[in-house]
């Protein structure tokens, strides 16, 4: 049994040397599935996609793991965030308990 890695280094080539981005496309997408494929592409239509996985990206890796645990849990409840005025951002699974409108008795 043998395991292969391939390394990309994303620097820029010098200007007069030409780039095969086929070379490298195909062996980016050797590594996934036809339906992965489709789904990557499905899901980087949507709007601020790139952005997101930048942030998610930029977090501290505890704060990651942390974020890719919560949202891996088999769990079918929606998730429900919540931005608190010290700027943490609470996320929980489940719809938020909903308040009871206050009543006022008029006379």
């Amino acid at each position: 049994m043998s395991a292969e890695s391939v390394i990309y280094f994303l620097k820029r080539p010098p200007a007069n040397e030409p780039v095969d981005e086929t070379e490298w496309l195909f062996s980016a997408l050797a590594q996934f599935t036809g339906a992965e494929l489709r789904e990557l592409l499905y899901i980087a239509q949507e709007p601020e996609f790139f952005e997101t996985m930048r942030a998610v990206f930029a977090l501290p890796e505890q704060s990651r793991a942390v974020l890719q645990d919560f949202l891996a849990a088999s769990d079918p409840r929606p998730v429900n965030a919540i931005v608190e005025s010290e700027g943490r951002c609470v996320l929980q699974r489940g719809t938020p308990a909903q308040q009871k409108p206050r009543l006022t008795i008029v006379e």
